[in-house]
């Protein structure tokens, strides 16, 4: 992993996770002030205002936004602290998959999906994005995920900045397994 990569992660886990390990304070809606990112960051990982700038232009994720005038950042979606990101609620597309390990396939098919130790239940477009995301954490299993049907019935979709979909969960009828050949 290059250092790049290394102080990614670790603004990820500041502004997503633990905003106290760099001495960073999150408003309410998960803004923190970029100079003190900097200087928290810089710490334990070189960091300036062109390197930040090159980190979120790069990453492939889209995790990261400036705010209008350059002075504030903060994760687009993730977070396990209670912020509100200003998710503007969609109305999903019929269809919608979720990747995950195949270890938990039990705990889903009792419980559905819940969003565990985050805000919110991911959800991506395609089978193939969430079967990339299911495969970072063992053998990945994708899920088709029922969302027309569960917006109808009165469950709420959030598209964050990134293009994620999210779900506060999805309750077990709403999900269908893909086998291999799916």
């Amino acid at each position: 992993m290059d250092d790049l990569t290394r102080t990614s992660k670790f603004i990820s886990l500041i502004l997503r996770h633990k905003p106290e390990v760099a001495g960073v304070t999150l408003d309410e809606h998960g803004w923190a002030q970029v100079d003190d990112l900097i200087a928290g960051v810089s710490r334990t990982h070189p960091l300036d205002r062109a390197t930040l700038e090159e980190i979120v232009r790069t990453d492939s994720k889209g995790r990261y936004s400036f705010n209008d005038d350059g002075t504030r950042i903060r994760a687009n979606q993730g977070h396990s602290v209670n912020v509100d990101v200003e998710l503007e609620r969609r109305d999903p597309p019929e269809t919608l998959w979720h990747g995950t390990a195949e270890r938990f396939a039990a705990s889903i098919g009792e419980k559905g999906l819940l969003p565990m130790s985050r805000l919110y239940v991911h959800l991506s477009g395609t089978p193939e994005l969430a079967r990339t995301v299911g495969s970072r954490h063992g053998r990945p299993l994708v899920y088709r995920v029922a969302a027309g049907e569960m917006a109808r019935d009165g469950h709420e979709f959030f598209l964050s900045a990134n293009g994620v979909w999210l779900t506060k969960e999805v309750p077990a009828r709403y999900l269908h397994a893909l086998e291999k050949s799916d």
